[in-house]
């Protein structure tokens, strides 16, 4: 699997880095620690994914 590391990752605070991968259809899309690639990944449907942006944005905005 190909992992994706976010864009908002490498900046002066990169103590919250996370990489993104697609997993099979079923399941859908793969989180891990980008600085602990081995340490496993939390796999969410497109559905489960979808809703934790909405949940992420809906917090962190102003």
């Amino acid at each position: 699997m190909q992992w994706r590391k976010s864009s908002f990752s490498g900046g002066a605070d990169d103590q919250h880095c996370v990489e993104l991968g697609r997993l099979t259809p079923e399941v859908g899309i793969g989180v891990r620690d980008s600085k602990d690639p081995d340490g496993g990944h939390l796999a969410l449907t497109v559905g489960e994914f979808a809703a934790l942006l909405t949940r992420i944005k809906r917090t962190t905005s102003p």
